[in-house]
């Protein structure tokens, strides 16, 4: 009978230790560690992408085609996704499932909610959960 896996107390199930998630202050997370890369790095290829926000791949290409996001292309023209674009993927998907909002609205609330961060304005109540703080509208 195989033994369990070892547990240690100050690895939490990210596989950071507690003590380097303090000191880098939940930084890893906003990409602003020194040598890490930037939030416009093309990192990501389109399967990826789709397995990080749980989407097809094909929805990505929708996305793409319709505008919502432009992914970087490689010279031999593979996509390629950012950290940035990943951020304006998740709000996209939160306004579709959560809020309802057809594509054409995102682009519009996005717009305007960007604009609203940008003149230090409150967004309305039901869009408090989206960060727009570090897209490119």
């Amino acid at each position: 009978m195989p033994s369990p896996p070892v547990r240690h107390p100050h690895v939490h199930a990210g596989g950071r230790g507690q003590a380097a998630e303090a000191a880098a202050g939940g930084r890893a997370a906003r990409g602003t560690l020194p040598g890490s890369p930037s939030l416009d790095k093309p990192i990501y290829t389109i399967s990826v992408a789709a397995e990080i926000l749980a989407i097809h791949p094909r929805t990505l290409m929708m996305y793409e085609s319709v505008g919502l996001v432009v992914p970087q292309r490689t010279p031999t023209n593979r996509r390629r996704f950012s950290q940035r674009d990943i951020h304006q993927l998740q709000a996209i998907l939160t306004l579709t499932r959560q809020h309802g909002v057809n594509l054409t609205g995102v682009r519009h609330v996005l717009v305007l909610l960007k604009a609203l961060h940008d003149h230090g304005i409150a967004p309305p109540d039901p869009f408090r959960d989206l960060d727009v703080s570090g897209l490119k509208m």
